[in-house]
């Protein structure tokens, strides 16, 4: 069965479409920009929307875009969202439409949720006679961090008017192009970050007897970290405990006096915002004082668990299976321990968010995202379009 196939419920005016697609994602993918910087992008954004009758709002959260428009008929009000940014990778792939900025790469799928919502602005503004109520179209900076969906949520775009309803989508390379992958609950895991500075006292490497080694303690550390995880949680309560960075010493005879380690925390369940963090610190703590070595230890709640609506994501369910050919499927559990500030959007109102198998091996698009060849099967970009349409199409009935 070819993807080609299976896209076949997609109308007429979107299919249309997939080419303008296509150039949108390139022409975005060869000049990727990090978060807060999407200065071109946006202003790529801006000019089309203007092009087609939109009025957007730029500059919200720094970079953000947001457009509104309005259909012939009264109704609820229902916000999509796009992240814009990309990442600090260099590309390694050779085709025509890579990346032309040294150091920054879509490398995980945000040009083609761009794309996907102009699709979507552009479908609606040549329909309009057929929409019912209100749509917020918001093109959200920084999703790869800090974070753009709180600085935006702050400067108020879920007002004037309040939306009800929130839908967005991430294109997936971990499951097949054309199929959905949608879950009701916790979907994607809360994103904390953390740091710890361990102070000893250095010296000759040939006297360890007159130091305390930063190094040595630093590396009990991590190895007792993992014990939160494995032997202080539940099992039944998925966790991560990751230490990726370890910076100490400079001199092979020489003992460290200093060590840093930082990493990062994921889980679904809000009740270990605080728990994991609590034990980690106290198994470092108590490491240092045998150690006789001290600490410094900076926690960072970057983003919650995204948690989609269980109404909202039945509706995204009955849209898949009216778009999505069987043999393709519609997963209901492709929980990841990624995490994505969409969610703070869905701590706000009721919504779903959901994946959008891209990958496609035949083709060599099926490296993960964040790699340096990441790349997804364009095809899927007017099925993005057709998802959301009849998600407006379709609420509240």
């Amino acid at each position: 069965m070819t993807l080609a196939t299976a896209l076949t419920p997609i109308r007429p005016a979107i299919q249309a479409l997939q080419p303008q697609l296509v150039q949108w994602r390139r022409t975005l993918h060869q000049r990727p920009e990090l978060g807060f910087r999407e200065v071109e992008t946006a202003a790529r954004v801006v000019e089309l929307l203007r092009q087609w009758g939109y009025q957007p709002q730029t500059g919200i959260a720094q970079t953000g875009v947001v457009a509104v428009i309005s259909g012939s008929r009264p109704g609820p009000v229902i916000g999509l969202r796009a992240d814009m940014d990309a990442l600090p990778i260099q590309e390694l792939n050779t085709v025509p439409y890579r990346s032309q900025i040294d150091g920054v790469m879509h490398a995980c799928g945000h040009d083609g949720h761009t794309a996907i919502l102009l699709g979507v602005a552009h479908y609606l503004a040549h329909h309009r006679e057929h929409l019912r109520g209100t749509v917020k179209l918001i093109f959200q900076p920084a999703e790869e961090g800090p974070g753009g969906a709180k600085p935006m949520i702050e400067a108020g775009v879920l007002e004037n008017p309040r939306v009800e309803a929130m839908f967005g989508l991430h294109l997936w390379n971990d499951l097949p192009a054309g199929s959905v992958g949608v879950r009701s609950g916790p979907l994607m895991a809360a994103s904390d970050f953390f740091r710890c500075q361990i102070q000893g006292r250095g010296g000759h490497g040939a006297k360890p007897q007159q130091t305390v080694d930063a190094l040595v303690v630093a590396a009990q550390v991590v190895v007792a970290l993992q014990s939160v995880v494995a032997r202080q949680i539940s099992p039944l309560e998925p966790a991560v405990v990751t230490v990726g960075e370890f910076h100490s010493g400079h001199a092979r005879n020489v003992i460290a006096d200093q060590a840093t380690l930082g990493g990062t925390v994921r889980y679904f369940n809000p009740d270990l915002a605080k728990v994991i963090p609590q034990k980690l610190e106290s198994i470092i703590q108590g490491i240092c004082h045998a150690y006789g070595a001290t600490y410094r230890w900076d926690y960072e709640y970057l983003y919650p668990p995204l948690v989609n609506d269980p109404a909202m994501t039945e509706l995204v369910r009955s849209v898949a299976q009216q778009v999505v050919e069987p043999g393709l499927g519609i997963l209901p559990d492709c929980q990841t321990l990624g995490g994505e500030d969409m969610s703070f959007f869905l701590q706000e109102v009721p919504g779903c968010y959901f994946f959008l198998g891209s990958a496609n091996p035949s083709k060599g698009l099926d490296f993960p995202h964040h790699h340096p060849r990441f790349d997804f099967d364009e095809a899927v970009l007017s099925l993005g379009v057709e998802l959301f349409i009849r998600c407006l199409e379709q609420y509240g009935r």
